[in-house]
């Protein structure tokens, strides 16, 4: 059942850790992974963690045959905690939805195009997950307490709540917890919601009197700042008093659906009702005391057992800080999807364990990950490939149900930039360049090279400055040409003669360096190179771009010459 020790890796050993114990647990029964987010504002590529390690695992366990299933909890029956900045249309003034559900908190959009706060931030993600291949069961937490699906299980933990506060008083601080606020929260003040669920490590603890594992939402008001103020097993009855708007009143909790368990306890009741085998969760809730380490005292409680849970590090973005969902203007899987395509994004996730951190590039970093992706899709191709990199590969551009979408003729990334850089994206200019990379075997169609070419295209677009990009001069710069000496002249006749019948991306790299090699006397397919040659060569390139682009530096200079044509290269370097 387990994987070849030949081709293991961590999802490999996970799976098999995985049905080893679900079979100890339900034997025949199917696998649940599972993984949890809070759409409190724009789900980031660092939550985006939390569902690709469960989804790489479950889809390995499938890829055995075994039956297998992914659950997403959507947490959007989460309090409202604070004003996230950078989310358009939001100002302080949404801090009067503090305390509400995200389910009840308005579409930032103000338009109607989505129900509700959390439904504008699960959307994208519903989109990007399905363009990565993810398949998943999304489970709606306000759908399942508003419903009374969970008041079985609301009622056992209220008949529970001495056992339940025996386990949660182990971990408290003698420091009085804090009033809940109506008041936007400073960014010191909230930890960032990066893992498993929510993050306020809520327990329902009062600080003094008696415990309950339960708040309702306030009928009035819809919020949350309420306190229970007694409860009786017998009949449920359930009286709570609301600090925001002053009302109180007495329900049945055998009725009531406004409210739910707090955070502490919701996430092990939920692994035992749902049979959860394996979910993992950020560092930020593996630490002594916080809820994912709780839980696995709490679950029993409920008659389940603690998911096989590995904790995952951050992820980070090439220039930035640590992530946070509470924070606007971070990227979010559909962000890199503009950018990337979903087996290169998937890659970065297969390729490292859970517990190593790691950085996705938005910047020009972007174009090295693209060669290291080329480079092993060329090594699995010929069977050079190690067998872990083959595993992650695999991963990366396939699932279960078969290939993921891919671009028929993936040109190299970075050239695929440089040319809609010079073309600002004009298609019959993009097909002229691209046909005449490799006559042998021209590009027929635009369609051969997408999608990569429109996310080479949309990240210059949208990540490279407009002043760092190339603009080809229309006209030359007599000015520059009138100081050559002899032997920048002698350079640029030479390249110029030799620009037809090296008309190629292959014959163009050879041209280039073998001017200079010509100038010193060499063979200009000669290996050999010296510090002189180097000097040559830098100031070659150098002399082009400023003629060519007005800088120092540019495109590589094959491709920028491409994109340029050969009548205008001659127009620009006439000396």
């Amino acid at each position: 059942m387990g994987a070849p020790a030949e081709t293991a890796d961590w999802v490999s050993r996970f799976a098999d850790d995985v049905i080893t114990e679900a079979e100890r647990r339900k034997p025949g029964k199917p696998v649940v992974c599972a993984s949890g987010i809070s759409p409190s504002g724009p789900v980031h590529l660092g939550n985006l963690r939390e569902i690709m390690t469960p989804h790489l695992v479950a889809d390995e366990i499938k890829r055995r045959g075994v039956a297998c299933e992914h659950i997403v909890s959507w947490d959007d029956y989460d309090r409202f905690r604070k004003v996230p900045a950078g989310v358009p249309g939001v100002d302080p003034s949404w801090s009067e939805h503090i305390g509400k559900p995200l389910t009840s908190v308005p579409d930032p959009c103000g338009d109607g195009t989505h129900a509700s706060w959390a439904e504008h931030f699960k959307e994208p993600l519903i989109a990007a997950l399905g363009e990565m291949g993810i398949e998943f069961r999304g489970i709606s937490q306000t759908e399942m307490y508003t419903s009374g699906a969970y008041r079985e299980q609301v009622l056992f933990a209220m008949r529970h709540r001495g056992e339940i506060d025996a386990v949660l008083a182990q971990y408290r601080t003698k420091a009085k917890p804090k009033k809940q606020s109506q008041k936007p929260l400073d960014e010191a003040e909230v930890a960032a919601a990066e893992g498993s669920g929510a993050a306020d490590e809520d327990d329902g603890s009062t600080g003094g009197g008696a415990y309950y594992p339960y708040k309702p939402y306030c009928t009035a008001c819809d919020k949350d700042f309420t306190t229970v103020t007694s409860y009786d097993d017998e009949t449920t009855e359930l009286h709570y008093t609301c600090g925001a708007c002053g009302h109180e009143e007495t329900v049945l909790l055998s009725e009531f659906d406004r409210g739910k368990l707090v955070w502490k306890v919701d996430w092990p009741m939920r692994w035992a009702r749902e049979g959860v085998v394996f979910e993992p969760s950020g560092v930020d809730h593996s630490s002594p005391g916080s809820s994912f380490q709780v839980g696995g005292q709490l679950v029993g409680i409920f008659g389940g057992q603690q998911p096989i849970g590995p904790m995952y590090a951050f992820v980070g973005i090439s220039g930035m800080a640590k992530m946070s969902s509470s924070r606007g203007g971070v990227p979010t899987p559909s962000d890199a999807l503009e950018i990337m395509e979903p087996a290169l994004l998937r890659w970065l996730y297969a390729r490292r364990r859970p517990n190593q951190s790691f950085k996705i590039a938005f910047d020009q970093e972007i174009q090295r990950t693209y060669d290291e992706w080329d480079k092993l899709a060329a090594k699995v191709a010929d069977g050079s490939a190690l067998p872990g990199d083959v595993a992650a590969y695999t991963r990366a551009s396939s699932t279960a149900a078969g290939p993921l979408p891919a671009t028929p003729r993936p040109l190299p990334y970075r050239m695929l930039a440089s040319v809609t850089d010079v073309t600002a994206g004009h298609d019959d200019q993009t097909l002229r360049i691209l046909s005449e990379i490799d006559p042998a075997d021209p590009l027929k169609s635009l369609d051969e090279a997408r999608p990569r070419l429109d996310k080479a295209e949309r990240w210059i677009q949208t990540q490279v400055d407009a002043d760092a990009r190339t603009q080809v001069r229309e006209t030359p710069d007599a000015e520059l040409l009138a100081t050559l000496d002899d032997t920048q002249r002698e350079s640029l006749r030479l390249l110029a003669a030799g620009l037809d019948d090296h008309w190629s991306l292959d014959g163009l790299t050879s041209l280039v360096y073998a001017v200079p090699k010509m100038q010193a006397g060499l063979d200009p397919q000669a290996k050999a190179s010296t510090p002189e040659l180097k000097t040559a060569q830098r100031g070659f390139f150098a002399l082009l771009y400023r003629l060519l682009v007005g800088k120092d530096t540019g495109p590589r200079l094959p491709t920028l010459l491409l994109a340029v044509g050969a009548d205008r290269v001659r127009k620009l370097i006439d000396a």
